[in-house]
């Protein structure tokens, strides 16, 4: 997917816990990993506004844009990787 999501980033910034970060923002733990780890479809604006507030920071410091063919490449370099694992 071409939208990259920086939660860890911000959490780490802010030297907080995925369980914190839920609990504040009033979402549970599951969902909010579904969003951090990129397997979200979408993010309702109300979320977004509450991580933004919680991690006092900007919709642009937790989202950004990548082109199709790095995201294809970091999904093939972590499958290579996973294979390389396995062996």
């Amino acid at each position: 997917m071409p939208i990259a999501v920086d939660i860890d980033v911000m959490l780490a910034r802010r030297k907080m816990s995925v369980g914190e970060l839920a609990d504040r923002v009033g979402i549970t733990p599951a969902n909010l990993a579904v969003l951090k780890n990129g397997r979200a479809k979408a993010v309702r604006f109300a979320t977004l506004a509450a991580l933004c507030e919680v991690l006092a920071c900007q919709p642009g410091d937790l989202l950004r844009w990548e082109a199709e063919a790095e995201a294809e490449g970091d999904a093939e370099a972590d499958a290579e990787a996973a294979d390389t694992a396995v062996e």
